[in-house]
């Protein structure tokens, strides 16, 4: 029983984290599949939106404010972006990483001369401080609230994607843009009204996060690598793949430790390598392979 205990505990962190990864990693990964734009810089937003977040919620001792507002601010810094630099290096992947990889430097010593260099945490809103009995312990209500509103998530960009006009435009540049733009469908519209959807989850990833992680100049490298092994796995420009892909990711880093302590700083790559061996282009690609 105490074995089953432990495993179920575990399984739950499991859930939560891969609500996160998938968040995170569901912005970049569309944003490389459709828009063709490999944007490093991508966590830099989960980050400022993190920094945001704790602004205002130590200000005006407000979280659900802190998870409203933060999101808007940090698309409004990633259109910005986009509009500016992004766009103008479409079709070339390695100056896309270059210089991404260079924002990556400049987003953390922005936040070190904005924030410093002190660690932070937002306060869990007082609707969800209580802790949930299961499993034979109690269990943070916090990260039950993480995975139902990752989950929910997942399910509005599902039908979003599949049942509303700007998913069907989505799907009809994705599969022949030259001939959606013949036809007089405004692809470069749809594709930035994605890419702003996705750097509003970065955003709104960074709030959720700050509970339970440390906010500090830095966390957008470390959770860089778990993102983009997430998109890689899933298969760029997928949804599905997006939630595969965080979900793997996020039970290999959990469980990992637990059963193979000695091999859990590379459990993840080992993960993604066996994936690769299989399925070059990824579990489920938005363009399968032919």
């Amino acid at each position: 029983m105490e074995l089953v205990n432990l495993y179920g505990i575990q399984l739950l962190n499991a859930l939560w984290l891969s609500a996160l990864l998938f968040m995170l990693a569901v912005g970049l990964s569309v944003v490389f599949g459709l828009l063709d734009v490999l944007n490093l810089a991508h966590c830099t937003l989960y980050m400022i939106g993190a920094y945001i977040g704790f602004t205002i919620a130590d200000r005006l001792d407000s979280y659900w404010l802190a998870l409203l507002v933060a999101p808007v601010a940090v698309t409004v810094i990633g259109a910005i972006l986009y509009l500016v630099l992004l766009r103008r290096l479409r079709g070339n992947h390695l100056i896309q990483a270059l210089v991404t990889f260079g924002l990556l430097f400049v987003g953390y010593d922005a936040a070190r001369m904005i924030w410093g260099v002190d660690q932070f945490k937002i306060a869990e809103p007082a609707l969800l401080t209580e802790s949930f009995p299961i499993f034979g312990q109690k269990y943070p209500l916090y990260r039950l609230f993480v995975f139902g509103v990752g989950l929910a998530t997942a399910v509005a960009l599902y039908v979003g994607l599949d049942r509303t006009r700007l998913g069907a435009v989505v799907r009809a540049g994705v599969d022949d843009r030259e001939t959606a733009a013949v036809l007089g469908i405004n692809i470069d519209r749809a594709f930035f009204v994605v890419f702003c959807i996705g750097t509003a989850l970065a955003g709104f990833a960074g709030v959720l996060a700050a509970p339970i992680r440390t906010i500090e100049p830095g966390i957008d490298v470390e959770i860089l690598i778990p993102a983009l092994v997430v998109v890689v796995i899933g298969g760029p420009g997928s949804l599905k793949g997006a939630v595969l892909g965080a979900f793997i990711i996020g039970t290999a880093e959990t469980f990992g430790p637990q059963l193979v302590p000695e091999f859990a700083s590379f459990i993840m790559y080992a993960v993604m390598a066996a994936v690769l061996l299989v399925r070059p282009q990824g579990l489920l690609p938005v363009k399968p392979a032919h």
